[in-house]
């Protein structure tokens, strides 16, 4: 089996979508499997390859399946089978999750005789050993179908075999990303935003770039963000279990954070392999 990916986290995150993207590029998906049964699925989809022959399997665990056991059987997984196998986790903000549920007018599996906010409340709780088990977490508060859709093709079809180490650009006005490992703030570097002919530019355009390297300080914050990184990254990959996702923010997330994921993506993908560079509010408007 190629790949054997475990899917769970936040109700409303967005697991349904998920596992309709992944069914779509050949994964034999199953939805909502109590845990007790993914050694037995593991074992029996092993023994008849031909049953996943193009992608692997996919197998999704909400909040009302996930017991204290939960972990330990995905960690007796992993040993017996090693890198085959992945826990997603999917995650957004509270606020997003509320404006989800009232859009759909769903009732949250936990909030029987409560109400929305205090049913999330709990389920993250109850979730919190589980996310810090997990190898992939997803963030999905600003994704629509359509980014949600590239950043799992991203991540399970990459040729390398996934990615080790996400930089990304984000704007501090739509919010931080909350499965981020570690945050760089760029808001003290001169902004291009107030330039006419680059306001509508992106940190992807040369213009850019060169107004922000034309300063002194672009320079040394690289220098330094480097150093750090530098001491940061093998510690971070050799220590800790996951994906580095380093997330560059400015205000708007258009021009500043752009160019810098742009800059460290350079950089760090000549030392490692799957190296990814998204921009999450690049085209939410101007700043």
């Amino acid at each position: 089996m190629q790949q054997f990916i475990i899917v769970t986290g936040m109700s409303g995150a967005g697991k349904t979508m998920t596992l309709k993207v992944l069914e779509d590029f050949g994964f034999i998906t199953i939805d909502n499997l109590p845990p007790a049964l993914l050694p037995q699925l593991f074992t029996l989809i092993s023994e008849r390859p031909e049953a996943s022959r193009n992608r692997g399997v996919v197998a999704t665990v909400d909040v009302r399946n996930v017991s204290k056991d939960f972990v330990k059987v995905i960690d007796d997984i992993s040993m017996a089978w090693g890198g085959v196998v992945k826990v997603l986790f999917l995650t957004a903000s509270d606020e997003e999750l509320l404006r989800r549920y009232e859009r759909t007018r769903r009732v949250h599996p936990l909030s029987h005789g409560r109400s929305t906010k205090e049913g999330i409340r709990t389920e993250r709780e109850l979730l919190a050993p589980v996310l810090d088990r997990a190898d992939i977490i997803l963030d999905t508060s600003m994704m629509d179908l359509h980014q949600h859709r590239d950043r799992l093709l991203k991540e399970f079809f990459d040729k390398d075999g996934g990615i080790s180490i996400l930089i990304s650009s984000f704007g501090y006005k739509y919010g931080v990303p909350q499965d981020s490992s570690f945050i760089i703030d760029v808001r003290c570097l001169p902004n291009p935003y107030y330039l006419d002919e680059l306001k509508n530019l992106t940190g992807e355009d040369e213009p850019v770039k060169k107004y922000l390297l034309d300063f002194q300080e672009t320079h040394k914050f690289i220098e330094l963000t480097k150093n750090f990184l530098d001491f940061f990254i093998p510690q971070f990959l050799n220590n800790v279990r996951g994906q580095l996702h380093i997330s560059v923010g400015c205000t708007g997330g258009r021009h500043r954070s752009v160019a810098m994921a742009e800059w460290l993506g350079e950089i760090y993908s000549k030392l490692y392999s799957g190296v990814c560079v998204i921009h999450r509010d690049k085209g939410h408007g101007h700043q």
